[in-house]
Formats: C-alpha cells, sequence, structure tokens
C-alpha cells in the first residue's frame, strides 16, 4: 500500500454522521446513508443511535439495545456504513454537539459532516450550542418528501432517491402482524420476529 500524502495525514479521514432513532431502521435510512457517502465521496458514514431521544421519549417502542441491534446488523455488509453505539452508552439525554465534540476527541483529524433532513436542518439554530456545531462539522443537507424548507447556515446539499416510508408505518405494520419485508434489511425483519420487538410480525 502506497504511503498517504502529507495532506491526507493532516486532513484525515472524512466521516458523516446520520443519527435516528432508527425504531426500526428501513431502506430510507440506508439509502440516504449510501447516497451521502458516494456523493460526497467519504470515507464512512456512521448511523448514530440515539440513547435516550428526549425530544421522541413518547413515541420510541424499542429499546435503545434493540435498536442498535437492529441498525447493526441493517449495515452489517454494507462497506462503509457502520453502527455506532457511542450515545446508548453515554448517560441522559445527549446533544449533537456533545457527540460531536466527543468524536473530534477520539479522531481530532477526521472531518465530520453532520447529515440532516432538510426540517431538521431549518431549525439548526433554535439548537443547543448550534454555533459549535456549525464549526465542528459540515452540514449535509438531504431532500425529504413532502419537505421544502432553507438551511439557514452554510451547508452542502444532497440529493437522495425520494422514499417516502416511516419508521411509525412499519411499526404499525409489525404490530399487526403484516409484512414489513423489502422495507427492512432482511436482517433486521428477522430480528424484530426473533424478539418480538413489535409485536406480531412476518
Amino acid at each position: 500500500m502506497d504511503e498517504p500524502s502529507s495532506d491526507e495525514v493532516t486532513l484525515g479521514r472524512k466521516v458523516g454522521i446520520l443519527g435516528g432513532t432508527f425504531d426500526p431502521p428501513h431502506v430510507g435510512h440506508l439509502v440516504t446513508a449510501m447516497t451521502v457517502l458516494e456523493t460526497l465521496d467519504l470515507d464512512e458514514v456512521v448511523l448514530m443511535v440515539a440513547g435516550d431521544p428526549w425530544q421522541k421519549r413518547d413515541s420510541v417502542v424499542a429499546s435503545a439495545q434493540d435498536r442498535f441491534d437492529m441498525v447493526d446488523a441493517a449495515v452489517a455488509h454494507s462497506k462503509g456504513l457502520s453502527a455506532s453505539r457511542f450515545e446508548v452508552d453515554r448517560p441522559g439525554p445527549t446533544y449533537s454537539v456533545d457527540t460531536l465534540e466527543a468524536l473530534a476527541v477520539v479522531e481530532p483529524e477526521a472531518r465530520l459532516h453532520l447529515v440532516l433532513g432538510e426540517d431538521a436542518a431549518a431549525g439548526i439554530t433554535s439548537w443547543h450550542r448550534w454555533e459549535e456545531v456549525v464549526e465542528l462539522a459540515t452540514i449535509v443537507v438531504v431532500a425529504r418528501p413532502g419537505v421544502n424548507a432553507t438551511c439557514p447556515v452554510d451547508c452542502v446539499r444532497v440529493e437522495v432517491p425520494q422514499i417516502d416510508v416511516s419508521s411509525t408505518f412499519l411499526r404499525s405494520r409489525a404490530g399487526n402482524g403484516k409484512s414489513i419485508r423489502f422495507y427492512v434489511p432482511d436482517a433486521v425483519v428477522a430480528l424484530i420476529g426473533q424478539r418480538g420487538i413489535y409485536g406480531e410480525t412476518r
């Protein structure tokens, strides 16, 4: 293997962070992650599983461990995609700035890219310590079905296929004993069924 150039050593890897509850992870998440990975020529996109999603506490069904295991199964054979339990293992609610700061300590030369849907990006200036968020990472905005919002900070826009499927829809199908195959990877379908995460499923 050729020795990396001095520029490569200085700049480090390009790493995308796609956070979410992933309850469950589905094809929309995976297509988004892979599209961002390839469009921006990143070295890796990390699917960051929220441990204590304080904004969605009333709607999250699966445990943090189950959600991490589903994401881990979903990306197990996808080069360039990985699952992280970083926020799962941290106590209490976590904010993006805390995660980015901690990742910068672990891999200080990495160039971080925070991947957000249009709706989330539009409200970024209301986030906790948002100014530090945009200093720590490049903001990557991906289009979402039915959303037409403007990012108020400097950002990179990536067009992704519009797959209008939601985790809420999938939980409902699974709970009613309907198939969720093709919406989520087979490994995730199997895990949901084995653990009965959303009740009956097939």
